[in-house]
């Protein structure tokens, strides 16, 4: 092989490499995942509520967000999630998620809500998004006021 092949092989073994990849696989998440991104950095992938569970637990910082309306997060929600209606979530994200690349849990009542969201903030930015569907999905308990 020449010299010449040879490096243009390498460049595009790179290329590929350094522009396709857009998800690690880390304990808890989806091992065949399917992002949907706007650039290299922008994720959103779809998990299941064990998968996001899982997540909680590792001890890695992250924000729970419950994107239903005011009445549905006071009947029921998952401890410790923090309410965006998702029809305000374009004028509240910037303001109140500065941190663009922390990470995004979300979720709604049955799952259309939150993965609407989810691709609206990859579209604003945020580079560490999952959706893990609907608290009716939730078999882990929550709260109330």
């Amino acid at each position: 092989m020449t010299k010449k092949r040879a490096s243009g092989l390498i460049s595009v073994t790179l290329a590929c490499m350094l522009g396709g990849c857009t998800f690690t696989n880390l304990p808890g998440k989806a091992a065949n995942p399917t992002p949907q991104a706007t650039s290299p950095q922008a994720i959103y992938q779809k998990i299941t509520a064990e998968q996001a569970k899982a997540m909680m637990e590792e001890g890695e910082p992250y924000v729970l967000l419950d994107v239903r309306t005011d009445e549905e997060f006071s009947d029921a929600r998952i401890a410790g999630a923090i309410l965006i209606p998702d029809y305000e979530i374009g004028n509240r994200a910037e303001a109140e998620l500065p941190d663009k690349h922390a990470l995004r849990l979300i979720y709604c009542r049955s799952g259309r809500r939150s993965a609407n969201v989810a691709h609206e903030m990859v579209e604003m930015g945020y580079t560490n998004v999952y959706d893990f569907g609907g608290i009716l999905d939730w078999p882990f308990g929550t709260v109330s006021d």
